[in-house]
């Protein structure tokens, strides 16, 4: 626990750790950017083809009028924060681990190995089964509300991820249970980010440059800034939407549609004054579930451009981050190595 950068009183300077080397920084972003937008109360028409286009475009955007309630993201808010600003360390302290296969654990840095290299991140980490049945029962108990209003937000917020694959699939001409069943089945996770102020963000990372390895992802942020995206060959901030949802989509769905929707490579920045925490919700295959192109997007003229292989071989194999400079941040390669197992020779 003592290496939970939220439990330090204050950071007079960025431990050796947390240091990017210069080499390996990455460049400014331009300015602030706001996502397309998508109104989920729209004709089923128009949003099927807004996701389509603001996909195709920027592999983000945003919803609102999604159906999860105000009153509920407030909750999540204040919970996240009793977990992290109110809860003593030690009713804490048993969520502790380094175990990287642990499903459910609290732990500093970020779970890519990056040969010493840590970021300015502490993480709720915690998973579950869909229904939810009693995989919830090894959640904290504390705060008092959090199992509650987690497994709200948690349930809800998948099912508007569900929603927004069945419209992706009406756009691109799948049958619109496409993506149920093993592709979605796997473990859903929730992940409580938590950004403290840091001494140095010329120095330190929130998160590195990465794609997303799952299905797609949703985040619900505050109105810090944090979030950057790649687009148009530069870095953009993503200008918060206030009760929206991030969207964005996970290597997986860009090796389904064959590299016509591509999972964007996105970072987070850190803050010298401002703590940001953001709430994520992971839809992914089961292990076992094979993941390749679909047949729709397959011919004579378009060929394969990805293996076929389990979601579990390919979590194995991108369990390392490597660093390098061929990416264009020049902080990793992340991209190239989660695409090179796909990509056909």
């Amino acid at each position: 626990m003592e290496n939970m950068l939220h439990l330090a009183p204050c950071h007079a300077s960025v431990p050796d750790c947390f240091v990017v080397p210069p080499d390996q920084l990455p460049p400014a972003a331009s300015a602030a950017v706001s996502l397309p937008v998508v109104d989920m109360s729209g004709s089923r028409a128009e949003v099927c083809r807004a996701i389509l286009d603001a996909g195709r475009e920027f592999g983000f955007f945003q919803v609102v009028n999604h159906g999860v309630p105000e009153q509920l993201l407030r909750d999540m808010e204040a919970v996240c924060d009793e977990f992290y600003y109110e809860l003593p360390a030690a009713e804490k302290a048993h969520l502790y681990s380094e175990d990287k296969q642990k499903p459910n654990r609290l732990f500093s840095g970020t779970t890519y190995e990056t040969g010493g290299h840590k970021y300015w991140m502490d993480c709720l980490r915690l998973a579950f089964t869909f229904p939810v049945g009693d995989s919830t029962s090894e959640w904290p108990h504390k705060p008092h509300r959090l199992r509650e209003v987690f497994e709200k937000f948690a349930v809800l917020t998948r099912g508007v991820g569900m929603e927004l694959l069945r419209l992706l699939c009406e756009a691109l001409g799948l049958r619109p249970d496409y993506f149920d069943g093993d592709l979605s089945g796997g473990d859903v996770i929730l992940s409580v980010n938590h950004y403290p102020p840091c001494p140095n963000p010329s120095v330190a990372l929130g998160l590195p440059p990465h794609c997303d390895r799952n299905l797609i992802t949703l985040l619900h942020t505050g109105p810090v800034h944090g979030l950057e995206v790649v687009y148009d060959g530069d870095w953009i901030k993503v200008e918060p939407v206030p009760g929206a949802f991030v969207v964005n989509f996970g290597l997986q769905l860009e090796v389904v549609t064959n590299g016509m929707l591509k999972s964007v490579e996105h970072r987070v920045m850190t803050n010298a004054t401002l703590a940001r925490t953001s709430r994520a919700i992971f839809i992914q295959p089961k292990e076992d579930c094979l993941v390749g192109p679909a047949e729709e997007f397959l011919s004579e003229d378009n060929p394969p451009c990805y293996r076929t292989v389990t979601f579990g071989d390919f979590r194995r194999m991108h369990s390392v981050v490597k660093l390098g400079s061929s990416s264009l941040n020049l902080t990793t390669n992340l991209k190239d190595i989660q695409k090179g197992m796909y990509q056909m020779n």
